[in-house]
């Protein structure tokens, strides 16, 4: 999207210092990394920055207002809903298509949006190994409001820790080990020094919670949330002591109502150029648009894209048992714009921030790209591309 920068970095760019790339993220966490990192990261002008951020910060101003909460009580199932719900979530990550408007600018239009830890520790991590290996400009930041990746792991160090002996401050998954983002959990325990913990390994002593590491048991004060309730669907006959819905003795770093609360769930209540029309199927009473072909319609309790139809027909919408959890949202076009080798890429960015107790709004920290050249963003749309998959985002002073 920068000429200059991605010029000079597709100048450089050979097949054997990507290989080298990878090679040098596998030797330090050996075996962890599951998912594709692009070839390249994104560069981002700064009149597409300021166009990003103006977007989140009218989506925060919906997010802080006074009836919010209210608002978007109906959004967590009453089976799922887990007591201690702080006043904010603590995490925000903002999804956008790169498009372009009218007058053939880029502009971002908001995809989705969740109240849910993204990959923060692998981010930090990624952005400086790209620095390592390739030509970075200069006057490009991955990150923001700090200086570097130490100033940059201090922020999440204040948030997740909060000034509690890491020992005593989780990671919570269900089995870790398994996950697409286990690369991340290495992370943060290697910089937070804070274990991920299986679900099913946490001990429930009456409102207390414990987990085990070389035969100690270890009281937990603070979990930091990267479970979705979706998972443990996929387990129904777990046996565990605690259960995610338990009133207990612990506080949460990224309560897992915020979950529900930040989600498409949201997007009907936003307005903006940088948002496409988006509306509950109950809303429409049956009388939906004649252009079916222009809209995208999204379960609201899904993740990773799973039940998105891209093709949506009136039979579809008639027979959507549960119209309240579907929304309808006009599709975006996205712009293809990173100049690979062989063409152009399109590229979907997150902008992630966090958002401390005493903090009035959230506070951007850094960013992610995915990059595409599949029917949607994501892994299983793009295999056998190259030049896609996750990356970091550089932005220009």
């Amino acid at each position: 999207m920068h000429k200059e920068a991605r010029q000079a970095y597709n100048q450089s760019f050979t097949e054997e210092k990507y290989r080298n790339f990878l090679a040098s993220i596998d030797s330090d966490f050996p075996g962890a990394l599951d998912f594709r990192v692009a070839e390249t990261p994104v560069f981002v002008p700064r009149e597409l920055k300021d166009k990003l951020i103006e977007a989140c910060e009218e989506i925060i101003d919906t997010i802080v207002s006074d009836d919010f909460k209210t608002k978007t009580d109906r959004a967590i199932p009453t089976d799922q809903h887990v007591p201690g719900e702080n006043d904010h979530s603590s995490f925000l990550a903002i999804d956008f298509a790169v498009c372009k408007d009218q007058n053939g600018e880029l502009i971002p239009q908001l995809i989705e949006l969740q109240g849910f830890a993204s990959i923060y520790a692998y981010q930090g991590f990624l952005s400086e190994k790209f620095k390592e290996n390739f030509p970075v400009p200069e006057n490009f930041r991955y990150v923001f409001g700090a200086n570097d990746l130490n100033a940059y792991v201090d922020k999440l160090k204040k948030l997740i820790l909060a000034g509690e002996n890491p020992e005593q401050v989780i990671l919570l998954e269900i089995f870790p080990e398994k996950q697409k983002t286990r690369i991340d959990f290495a992370l943060t325990e290697n910089l937070l020094g804070v274990k991920a913990v299986c679900y099913t390994k946490i001990i429930k002593e009456g409102r207390n919670l414990y987990y085990e590491n070389e035969g100690r048991k270890i009281q937990i004060k603070r979990i930091y949330n990267r479970l979705i309730f979706d998972d443990l669907l996929n387990y129904p006959d777990l046996k565990t002591s605690f259960h995610f819905t338990d009133d207990v003795d612990i506080t949460w770093v990224g309560h897992p109502n915020w979950f529900f609360r930040i989600s498409k769930f949201t997007l009907p209540f936003l307005e903006s150029k940088y948002i496409p029309e988006t509306r509950f199927i109950s809303d429409y009473q049956g009388d939906f648009p004649d252009d079916l072909e222009n809209y995208v319609l999204k379960p609201l309790f899904s993740f990773a894209g799973t039940g998105v139809q891209l093709h949506v027909t009136r039979e579809i919408l008639d027979n959507i048992p549960d119209p309240d959890n579907y929304i309808l949202q006009k599709k975006v076009v996205y712009e293809p714009v990173v100049q690979a080798p062989d063409g152009l890429v399109k590229c979907e960015i997150r902008m992630m921030y966090i958002w401390p107790d005493n903090a009035p709004r959230p506070v951007l920290i850094t960013s992610l790209s995915r990059l595409s050249r599949g029917e949607m963003i994501g892994v299983r749309f793009n295999k056998d591309f190259t030049w896609v998959g996750g990356t970091a985002c550089f932005f220009e002073d």
